[in-house]
């Protein structure tokens, strides 16, 4: 289940609350009761075997010019 992190207006309070994505924008009352919270915006960092992954080009060959690489724009 997806973790959501709040911060409360009233007293400043961040916190987290485990809910399933179709609630993922339901209000959220802070541990101590407040009503104003609002949902902050999480960063994924994502590191490791995709950078590993990447294609690399043909040696000698491949690769062009242009937006599509192959060659029909200029």
């Amino acid at each position: 289940m997806p973790r959501y992190d709040f911060r409360c207006r009233s007293c400043g309070a961040t916190f987290e609350l485990r809910r399933p994505m179709a609630q993922a924008n339901d209000p959220a009352v802070c541990p101590q009761g407040h009503e104003d919270t609002v949902k902050l915006l999480s960063t994924v960092a994502v590191t490791g075997a995709a950078a590993a992954s990447r294609p690399t080009p043909a040696a000698g060959g491949g690769g062009g010019g242009g937006c599509c690489g192959g060659g029909c724009c200029g």
